[in-house]
């Protein structure tokens, strides 16, 4: 069995490396706007099992049984490691044999991109992982068994995860996958998004507050 794990931080405090383009209710609007726009992807996609939320956010939990999803609570959020470490030895004791760990903040993601990475996992007997633009860190990350090897998210995390597999003669397969490859943390990345022009949630609330137009102005562009 399956299970898609999207851990969520409170969003009234979401995406601090935007502040030079957007303001903290605007920040806040786009990570509820891209946290729908996954919310869509994962509710058709095939051949999960299960969807949980680890959050210590209440109004992330009430989002969350709004699409019938199952919620594991926090009292505060750590790291992002402990986090999706807590939940998936948690979901292992609960009989589930994969965990993929699916980021709220990739806007572009599709129903397919979700079973690709399940079914990989699924063929080649193995654990995934999906690296973002750059390469270097790890945004989907399913691992069979959800506690094959510990998370080490954050700078560097997609060597370092490679590291935490191999030490343990493990094969983590990587798949590049261009929609989950594409998460919104800063100016560079919203630039990204922009350029695709894909219709989504976030695209609509992006282009409402005139994001583009500041974008265009960041220095941290320049």
């Amino acid at each position: 069995m399956a299970v898609v794990l999207i851990p969520i931080k409170d969003p009234a405090h979401a995406k601090q490396r935007l502040r030079a383009v957007l303001t903290q209710d605007e920040r806040t609007g786009l990570a509820w706007a891209m946290l729908a726009d996954v919310a869509d992807a994962v509710s058709k996609a095939r051949l999960r099992d299960a969807v949980f939320v680890v959050t210590s956010s209440s109004s992330v939990e009430a989002f969350a049984r709004q699409q019938g999803w199952d919620v594991l609570e926090e009292e505060s959020q750590l790291s992002e490691s402990s986090s999706v470490d807590g939940a998936s030895a948690e979901l292992k004791r609960r009989g589930f044999e994969r965990v993929m760990r699916l980021p709220g903040d990739v806007p572009l993601v599709r129903p397919a991109d979700i079973d690709e990475v399940l079914q990989l996992g699924s063929e080649e007997h193995s654990s995934v992982i999906v690296p973002p633009r750059d390469g270097t860190g790890t945004n989907a990350l399913l691992r069979t068994p959800p506690d094959a090897f510990p998370s080490r998210f954050g700078p560097g995390s997609f060597n370092l995860h490679q590291q935490e597999a191999a030490s343990r003669g493990l094969r983590l397969v990587t798949l590049g996958n261009e929609r989950l490859s594409l998460d919104i943390d800063n100016a560079e990345d919203l630039a990204a998004f922009f350029d695709r022009g894909t219709p989504s949630r976030t695209f609509d609330f992006l282009t409402s507050i005139g994001a583009k137009s500041r974008l265009e102005k960041c220095d941290s562009l320049k």
